[in-house]
Order: structure tokens, then sequence, then C-alpha cells
């Protein structure tokens, strides 16, 4: 085998801001034709190392060689004009433009200074054809999915000669079909002889794609490995410093239903449209998990029983009566509590403090007129913070500026202030990182041995399998099956989604 072509390497490179080290001599090395999955915990310092390397962030030491030559990029311009490209998470491109305007926009074709703008859609449509994508240029980006919009922005990087292309989280809003378009793109261009740069937090993703793996933590490198070589388990031992199997082993020992009385009882519920015919039952102190696809019914449930989609036949008994829900405020009223999907949008107010978003809640139950002294609300933030390990140097700061799993644990705080009967997660691990998911698995059965009732809906079935007493398996929005004891494996549930 042939060795290969070393494109981009970073040496001993550190970057230091008042009081914290976030990056402590790593060293990266990415290589022509390989998917490199940069992985690490939030706060391992991916980000800052991603924008040490583009030109956003100058380092405070070490040395770039790019191509075999020292380099410094003062600006992601600058990265940019000689071949480094990132596309991140959230699409930054422009959404009122047209496709071929994104894809050129600042480098449009010209002729005496005026953009040609017939040959600018000619050599948009034959690029976006190498993506198999055969759309209209000519309409605007807004009108095109999630994943048509990733593979624009990742097209416009190859527009831009990329010989290095940087993505940043590419498959979070993603489904399954849409995950295998875009790694069939990441193939074609590895082929193409480009260095990829792969961030994640789906492990399945980065043994499927990636070529070579650098692990980072507390802002230091781990290790650079081969992915055919490395076993999955040293790879989360890598992450964490610890051995994430002894933490879901020990939770799956005691993830037993207790033989408790019924708190809730969904009977042949359904939600014109969105539900058909659900029944299932969450006894006091038992964690029950709702399995299946996207689409399959599972946030339908929570929207539900949060009284956010109101019933169109069926009947919601919670604590032996039955419970008419009109909106969310008849169930928090009832003791129900839900941490949704999508926390930046229906879970945090980002401007606001840390102490701010888990006061809400409270605050909302007392009424506003009956306001919470700040003293009283700046104990119960730090109370908070302390018992669910959030990482933040105080209780003011804007809760926007956290990470994903600080932020979940912010949500979390904020329900648990109220002593809820029944929380509903709502995809409670989807984009954090896999130290955070351990933390949240040991939370949920916490919470459980404390007498709550929980209802979760996760895509990672090991981590139902973790803390669930009985998993509940949806498809196309009806229920297909229910599974407890021996028969509750990830094998199992995943014959059931696909049989069902």
């Amino acid at each position: 085998m042939t060795t290969p072509s070393l494109v981009l390497e970073l040496k001993q490179v550190c970057k230091h801001f008042p009081g914290v080290k976030a990056l402590q001599n790593v060293d990266l090395r990415l290589f022509a034709g390989e998917v490199h999955a940069l992985l690490g915990e939030n706060g391992a310092g991916k980000s800052t190392l991603i924008k040490v390397m583009t030109g956003a962030l100058a380092k405070s030491s070490g040395d770039i060689y790019f191509n075999g030559q020292q380099c410094h990029f003062a600006s992601p311009a600058a990265a940019q004009r000689a071949g480094i490209s990132t596309v991140y998470q959230e699409v930054n491109l422009l959404p009122n433009l047209s496709v071929a305007q994104n894809l050129f926009l600042g480098h449009e074709p010209r002729r005496f200074g005026l953009i040609q703008h017939k040959k600018m859609q000619q050599q948009a449509q034959q690029l976006l054809l190498r993506f198999k994508l055969n759309i209209d240029v000519t309409a605007p980006l807004a009108q095109y999915s999630v994943a048509v919009q990733q593979l624009i922005a990742i097209a416009r990087g190859v527009a831009m000669s990329a010989k290095v292309l940087v993505l940043d989280e590419p498959t979070a809003s993603l489904d399954s079909s849409e995950v295998q378009m875009l790694f069939d793109v990441m193939r074609q261009l590895r082929e193409q002889g480009v260095a990829i740069v792969f961030i994640t937090h789906f492990l399945e993703q980065v043994y499927q794609i990636s070529d070579r793996i650098t692990v980072l933590r507390n802002g230091s490198k781990v290790g650079e490995y081969l992915t055919a070589d490395l076993p999955r388990s040293q790879l989360i031992e890598a992450m964490l410093g610890k051995e994430l199997q002894q933490l879901t082993q020990q939770q799956a020992a005691t993830a037993v239903a207790k033989q408790a009385e019924p708190l809730l009882v969904l009977q042949q519920i359904s939600v014109k449209g969105s539900l058909s015919d659900i029944s299932l039952t969450v006894a006091k102190g038992q964690a029950v998990g709702l399995a299946g696809l996207l689409g399959s019914g599972r946030t339908e449930v929570c929207r539900a029983v949060y009284g956010v989609d109101v019933l169109s036949g069926g009947e919601i008994q919670f604590g032996g009566k039955t419970l008419t829900l009109q909106q969310p405020a008849d169930a928090i009223k009832a003791g129900i509590a839900l941490c949704p999907e999508e926390r930046k949008t229906e879970g945090i107010i980002g401007p606001l403090s840390i102490r701010e978003n888990i006061m809400l809640a409270l605050q909302a139950r007392r009424g506003w007129w009956r306001y919470l002294p700040v003293k009283q609300q700046q104990q119960l933030a730090a109370f908070y913070i302390d018992k669910l390990q959030i990482a933040t140097p105080d209780a003011d700061k804007p809760i926007e500026q956290l990470s994903g799993g600080n932020q979940q644990k912010v949500i979390l705080a904020r329900w648990l202030a109220i002593n809820p009967q029944l929380l509903i997660l709502d995809e409670p691990t989807r984009g954090i990182d896999i130290g955070a998911h351990a933390e949240i698995v040991l939370l949920i059965k916490s919470l459980c041995q404390q007498g709550m009732s929980l209802l979760v809906t996760s895509s990672e079935l090991e981590e139902l399998v973790a803390f669930a007493g009985k998993v509940v398996v949806l498809r196309d929005r009806q229920k297909v099956t229910e599974l407890s004891g021996d028969n509750m494996t990830a094998q199992h549930i995943m014959q059931a989604i696909a049989e069902g």
C-alpha cells in the first residue's frame, strides 16, 4: 500500500484564553483521500482546534504546515483561498438567494466586471450533478430540505477547490436516508483526494465512513488511530477516560420495572393526523422508553401527554383520574413536565442566564405576581448546578454560551425544581457528547430510584436498554409491541421496528 499524502499538519498547537488552556500541545495529521473523524466530549477542544486550523482563531503557539510548507492563516478567508473549507452544523448560506448564487457567492464568473448569470447557473448545474443533485439552481435555497442544503454547502467548498473539507456535525439534522446520501458524496470526494475532517457524536457513523480517528480530551490529544484497528470499547475509553460500558451494564442490571401502581395510563389515544390507538402504562418510579424510526410517533406521544396536541380519541389517566389536557399549562398543573427534542428553539431562551432559565417553570407555577427573590433564585441555581455538574463559572452566564449537554442539564434542572411526578424526555442525549450521555443515563436511574416516573424517547437503542424498565416500540404512529425483561435488547428492538 502506498503511504497517503500528508495535506495538513498541526504540531504542538496551543490556544490559551484568560484562565483557560483550551488546547495543549495538540497534533493533527490530515491525509489526502481520507475521512478523519475528530472526536471528544463537549469541551474537549474540537471547535477550538478547527477554528485555529481555519484561521478563525490565532494559535498561542505551535506550527501549522499545509502541503509541507509552514503557514499562518490570518482569517477564514485566507484558509479558504488556500483550499480549506468548513461546513457547519447550522448551514451558513443565504436562504433568500438562489442555489447558484450561494454556490458562487464572492467568486462569481465575471466578464468586464459584470456577473455572468447564465454561465454561473450552468456551472452550478454541472457541479451539483457530480453530487447526484438534479435541482433548479435558480430557485431560492430556502425551498430545499436541510439535507440538500448541506450538500450544497459541501458543493460550495468543492467549487472553491477544497483540498481540506471540515464537516462539523453534518448529520445532526438528517434522517437515515439523507445520511447515506451525504456519505455517498463524502466517499466520492475521498476518491478525488480531498482530506475530510468529520466531527460527529454518532459512533456508528464514525465506523461506517471514517479511515482515521483523532481523540481529544480536556484540550489535549489522547491519540490517533486507524479506524479499522480500534475496537469501539477502546474508543469510548479514550474519549471518556473511563468505560461507558461499565456504566451502562451497571444500569442495565438494575433496570427492572418495579411492581408499582400505574401513574400514567394511555388508553387507545389518537391525535388526528398524528397518532392512532396508542396504549401504554408508566408505573410510579419507572422509566419507559419509546423506540421507533423518525416519524414513528415518538414525539407525538410526548406532545399528547404534555397537552401540546389535543386528543381526538381515547383517554389519559394520571394518578388514577381521567386527565383532560387542553394546553401544556394543564399538564404542568397535574405534575407533568417535558424536555423537548429541539432544546435550542423550544427548550431554552438563549440570551437569558442559566439562573433565569432554571427558574422559568417554578416562577410560572407561582404566578408572575409572586416574584421569586433573586437570592432564593441564586441558591436554587447553585444547588442544581452542583447536583447536575453543569459546567459554568457562574449562574449568570447566558445559557446560549453553554455546550449542548450543559443546556440539556439546565432544562432538566428547571423541571426538577418543581418536582414533577412524570418527566418526559424527548431525545435527551441528541447532539450531546458521549460523556453527557453517561451522566444523563445515571441521572434517569437516580430519579426513578427517588420515585419519579419518566417517559423517554431515544434513537440510541443501547441507551434505552440501559435505563428503561420496558420499551414500547412504535411504527407508522401505531404501537407495534412492548418489550421488557430478557426480551428488552437492542437487537429485539431493531427487529420489532423492522418487522412491525
